[in-house]
């Protein structure tokens, strides 16, 4: 089917409702969706970190990471059922709330948060590209890494770093913008290789010496004081930080809930948030613990241990093991880009241009800005605070999924109109304002003031992990005050 050419058209067929042949994903494609976003470098670290913060308390970290997840997964309902029901992505569901116009550059903030850690997290991923590359020539003859020629370096990149993210990023360009039933089969394969992986070197770790490493394991996991009133700070801390770590993705989960079968596939898939969550945390903890044994360290001192897979991987001398798990790592770390990053982005580009973009050619923009933004990362961005300014621009997320869920539930008693959604006309249902819907976007202004006074304002950085949320209850009130007058 040919693309409507017309300049004035909002009509783009990755945008339009999903064909009911495609609405094929249940809750078992939802469990792997929600593993790819905690199996992640930064998802194992902020796990293992946790526990060892709190000195591996059961209560303080495991029942705030359940309160976090009954958040997510409440959330997750509101936010998933509309795409479900109608087959269209956030960007466009956005239309409704906001207005034509309003969805197409506010939605830019989703895309521009994206944009940016697609391209960070294309750097550090093609940082594991280029280990694997230095392993192999190393293995090969060792002295060939000390040739002039890899001793040069191009805003801190060698030759092998250079060769190495321009692989990396050309590779997720060409893959992700395949299919969307594409990008569930990396969904699927990753997630089910990766926790493949973590039990492997779980029984790699627990087999070193069973009886010692499983003592330890049992005997650090206290259940003293576990009604102490000095457990609730902490509690509340962990449940912040762990619901922090998933709302960049709970407010374009449309994005993906448009090709789930029906609303009690969406529910059971979004309750495994929580089967997840207790398996990751269960195999972090256990391979944080069982390494340290492993590397000898003297479990007492939780400062000194290891929590980072690439840390205990680069203290195991063991090249296969080294190399198996990288690989590992870079499954993880793609399907997360693919799942926070590229495709929100992609969705995004599409809407603001739905006429002239289209899977391949969304791609190579997203390639190009993922480029200049990895390349100086490391010798510019990460000096100048910039993660400063992409947290300012997702303390619109919280907002904008305050007016959404309110629109959608309490003014549009979830009814959507899928042809005035698609439409130009002065006098259609979402045109609002030449485009815009004025009490929606003051609505966004005051609950985004609210949320990024977490992020600037010092003596409000306690509540920055809770910055959604109070943005979210600052947005939706006041937009559901001006709409219902």
């Amino acid at each position: 089917m040919n693309q409507n050419k017309s300049k004035n058209s909002l009509i783009n067929w990755e945008l339009v409702s999903v064909n009911p042949n495609d609405k094929n994903w249940d809750w078992k494609d939802l469990f792997c969706f929600w593993g790819n976003n905690i199996q992640s470098v930064i998802g194992f670290s902020l796990i293992a970190s946790l526990y060892l913060v709190y000195e591996l308390n059961v209560f303080v970290v495991l029942f705030g990471t359940l309160i976090a997840s009954f958040f997510i997964y409440f959330f997750a309902n509101l936010i998933g059922k509309p795409s479900q029901k109608y087959g269209l992505p956030f960007s466009v569901i956005l239309r409704s709330s906001l207005g034509i116009k309003g969805a197409k550059y506010v939605g830019l903030f989703r895309g521009l948060v994206g944009i940016f850690m697609f391209g960070i997290q294309t750097y550090f991923l093609s940082r594991l590209f280029s280990f694997l590359i230095r392993i192999s020539i190393f293995s090969f003859d060792s002295t060939i890494l000390d040739y002039d020629i890899f001793l040069i370096f191009l805003l801190g990149l060698n030759i092998i770093d250079w060769v190495s993210f321009v692989i990396t990023i050309i590779l997720q360009a060409f893959l992700f913008s395949k299919s969307h039933q594409f990008n569930r089969f990396i969904i699927r394969f990753s997630a089910v290789t990766v926790y493949s992986g973590m039990l492997i070197f779980f029984l790699v770790v627990f087999l070193y010496d069973v009886k010692v490493t499983s003592t330890a394991f049992a005997d650090i996991f206290s259940i003293n004081n576990i009604f102490d009133k000095g457990n609730l700070a902490p509690l509340i801390t962990v449940a912040g930080t762990v619901f922090a770590f998933f709302s960049i993705v709970i407010v374009n989960y449309g994005d993906f809930s448009r090709y789930v079968k029906n609303e009690n596939e969406l529910k059971k898939g979004n309750l495994s948030l929580i089967l997840n969550l207790l398996l990751f945390s269960f195999f972090a903890v256990f391979i944080v613990i069982g390494a340290d044994i492993f590397l000898n360290k003297n479990l007492e001192n939780m400062e000194r241990i290891l929590t980072n897979p690439t840390d205990i991987i680069g203290k195991i001398d063991n090249t296969k093991l080294t190399i198996i798990v990288l690989f590992f790592i870079i499954f993880s770390s793609a399907s997360t880009n693919l799942i926070a990053n590229y495709v929100p982005t992609q969705n995004t580009l599409l809407n603001l241009m739905p006429t002239k973009l289209n899977l391949k050619t969304s791609a190579v923009i997203i390639a190009l800005l993922g480029f200049i933004i990895g390349i100086f990362w490391l010798p510019l961005l990460s000096q100048i605070g910039i993660l400063a300014f992409v947290d300012t621009c997702g303390a619109f997320f919280g907002p904008l999924f305050g007016i959404m869920v309110v629109d959608y539930y309490l003014v549009k008693k979830t009814n959507l109109d899928n042809k005035n959604i698609f439409s130009l006309k002065k006098n259609g249902l979402y045109f609002y304002s030449n485009g815009w819907h004025i009490k929606a976007i003051y609505s966004l202004v005051l609950g985004f003031i609210f949320a990024a006074s977490t992020i600037w304002n010092e003596s409000l950085m306690y509540f920055h992990s809770y910055s959604w949320m109070i943005g979210a209850f600052i947005s939706s009130l006041i937009y559901y005050l001006l709409v219902s007058k």
